[in-house]
């Protein structure tokens, strides 16, 4: 079997003409982030955190701005934000349903509890609806072990949840939204 190669080293990445790390994070940056770390490397994740608040995912040309600016390789950008779950490397939904697929979760009903989330989406996890109002996703642990199953839809924790809950609080999520 042969290896299927990418270009990597020939690869582009969309770009915009405003910088995506602007001027006034980059002062906030140097001022009141830089200063706590002894290397830059080590202020890779609170300036992560900086782009993922204001544009809700990171896009390819911030990680390369934010390589430049903490003067770090872009593969340690890039592997950083593929690594951690947290971190978005495309465009979410305005709602982010995120079920916990641990193993307490799953002996307790995580997957109907899933499954009634795609059925009521009308999307599989890792989408986005149609109309960018809802992402589905699983996360590995949410830390509720005793009150398994869990989920958390935007920035709300939900235990013990049943599958026949989950439409009702999708719709409180999409009334909420003041859209």
């Amino acid at each position: 079997m042969a290896w299927i190669t990418k270009n990597s080293a020939g690869a582009t990445i969309e770009t915009r003409s405003e910088p995506y790390l602007t001027d006034d994070m980059r002062k906030h940056l140097s001022a009141e982030i830089l200063p706590r770390y002894e290397t830059t490397l080590a202020a890779l994740l609170p300036t992560l955190h900086e782009i993922q608040h204001t544009y809700g995912w990171i896009p390819p040309q911030a990680m390369k701005e934010i390589a430049e600016f903490l003067s770090i390789a872009p593969s340690d950008v890039i592997d950083t934000v593929t690594f951690y779950e947290e971190y978005w490397t495309h465009p979410k939904g305005e709602h982010v349903v995120a079920v916990c697929r641990s193993i307490a979760c799953e002996f307790c009903g995580q997957g109907e509890v899933t499954q009634a989330c795609k059925d009521k989406l009308g999307i599989d996890v890792g989408e986005t609806t149609e109309d960018g109002k809802f992402t589905l996703i699983e996360l590995e642990c949410l830390g509720s072990c005793g009150t398994a199953p869990a989920a958390l839809i935007d920035e709300t924790l939900h235990e013990v949840i049943k599958p026949e809950q989950i439409a009702g609080l999708i719709d409180e999520a999409a009334k909420n939204s003041g859209h």
